[in-house]
């Protein structure tokens, strides 16, 4: 081998240990960088089951509600009526 072949392979070896340095150092960045998205997903879904459940409570007390509301429109319309006279 002569020495034009040899500072080839040098560089060569060089660039393959540079990219492998990269190689190392971006793929442990993709993996933190996946755990921190899991956080946040896992937290999202919390946030999307508590509001499902306030959600049903509202829809569950909006039934007993409706009825108060109503009674106290009937209660109202009859004080008017009772004042007129």
């Amino acid at each position: 081998m002569n020495t034009a072949e040899s500072i080839l392979v040098i560089i060569t070896s060089s660039f393959l240990v540079l990219f492998l340095i990269v190689a190392i150092v971006a793929t442990i960045a993709v993996i933190k960088l996946i755990k921190k998205v899991r956080i946040i997903i896992d937290k999202a879904e919390d946030v999307i089951e508590s509001a499902e459940e306030v959600a049903d409570a509202v829809k569950n007390v909006g039934g007993p509600l409706a009825v108060f509301k109503l009674i106290k429109n009937i209660v109202e319309l009859v004080n008017k009526h009772n004042k007129r006279k």
